[in-house]
């Protein structure tokens, strides 16, 4: 790989070219120049050298199938962001039975599938032992699938719900099944913004202990931050910088997944879209500013596989999976397809110059006989 040059970058970029070539970990206000610089394609290259050094021409993937075992949620009129969740007696609310979920889960080559991605709204009558049992069956049924399941908020709500610690719901949900966490709920941390988009949900302090606890007790997660909506980019370094500190603690983060806000069929009242430079400046700032999280993600159903294409020069070594059925983003506006074949996967990777990598969920490189 040729050396990074910060002569050839934009004046302004300089200085950050520097660091970036010296292996210098970045400030709070460098992370503010990359939210505001006009120059997206230079600090596109910074970020692409940067993923280069970590993980060469490597672009991930995995077998994935998304299960939502129900979208009706106590918050759904806190989360005013929320195209997804439903009050109980609302027609497109739904819940599933644990054979739907086993039927849905086995479906279009579920026992090639190694991990389930298992996430829902907080039902005010489904106790933590619907969930275990639900755990349990899936092991049962497929037992070579990493089931990754529960943001934090979940898992706030059951210890609220049963009234125990968020290690005991966590010992007892890994005892049956679970593998790590997703990294859903984050949405953006400081107050300001919570207030308006999630107000009453669980709160940033709590969202970083569920997940401190978790990377104490040895369980991997993800990580998430939702953006395009009311916040200014001050809220959003304040955002990376604390998944950064937390991170240093443990180094449990597995993967950054930067989530772009889709307006459609939800409370906030916004009517805009993300651009594509808006989505590539997301990932781009990520890999520049989080150094100890190894996996920064483009989400393929979120900015469309073409522009996932592109972000794989601009930060990103990872583009999920194949998910097979997307329930969330698509209720809010998403028209890309449900699924994506590991074929056609492997050929969008290809084409942007890379190299595709099947992955297991804590990124372990699988082989499969041909």
């Amino acid at each position: 790989m040729t050396p990074l040059d910060p002569s050839t970058f934009p004046l302004a970029l300089q200085d950050l070219a520097v660091k970036v070539r010296d292996g210098v970990r970045l400030s709070a206000a460098d992370a503010l120049l990359c939210f505001e610089t006009p120059h997206v394609v230079a600090l596109g290259r910074l970020a692409n050298a940067v993923r280069r050094r970590m993980h060469g021409d490597t672009v991930f993937y995995n077998l994935n199938r998304h299960i939502n075992p129900t979208n009706v949620c106590v918050y759904t009129y806190n989360c005013k962001f929320c195209s997804f969740a439903a009050m109980k007696d609302e027609p497109h609310a739904w819940q599933m039975s644990h054979e739907e979920i086993y039927r849905q889960a086995g479906e279009q080559g579920g026992n090639d599938v190694t991990e389930f991605h298992i996430v829902g709204g907080l039902h005010p009558d489904l106790d933590m032992a619907w969930y275990e049992e639900m755990l349990r069956g899936l092991k049962e049924r497929f037992p070579k699938a990493h089931l990754k399941a529960f943001t934090a908020i979940e898992i706030g709500w059951f210890a609220k719900r049963e009234k125990l610690s968020i290690e005991e719901v966590l010992r007892r949900l890994t005892a049956a099944g679970l593998g790590s966490l997703p990294g859903g709920g984050a949405e953006i941390f400081h107050p300001e913004v919570r207030e308006i988009i999630c107000d009453g949900k669980l709160d940033a302090d709590e969202w970083i202990e569920v997940h401190r606890i978790a990377h104490r007790m040895g369980i991997k997660s993800n990580c998430t931050m939702l953006y395009g909506h009311v916040e200014k980019n001050a809220h959003k370094v304040d955002h990376l910088m604390r998944l950064r500190e937390l991170q240093d603690e443990h180094g449990g983060f597995n993967a950054f997944i930067p989530l772009a806000y889709h307006p459609e069929n939800n409370y906030l009242g916004l009517e805009y879209h993300t651009t594509g430079l808006d989505d590539l400046r997301h990932i781009a700032t990520a890999r520049l500013v989080l150094d100890n999280i190894p996996h920064i993600k483009a989400y393929w159903v979120m900015v469309t596989p073409k522009l996932a294409q592109v972000a794989l020069s601009f930060g990103a070594d990872d583009l999920d999976g194949t998910v097979v059925r997307e329930t969330i983003y698509h209720m809010a506006g998403a028209e890309t397809a449900q699924m994506m074949p590991t074929s056609e996967l492997e050929r969008v990777v290809r084409a942007a110059g890379f190299t595709p990598v099947e992955r297991d969920t804590l990124y372990n490189q699988i082989e499969r006989a041909n």
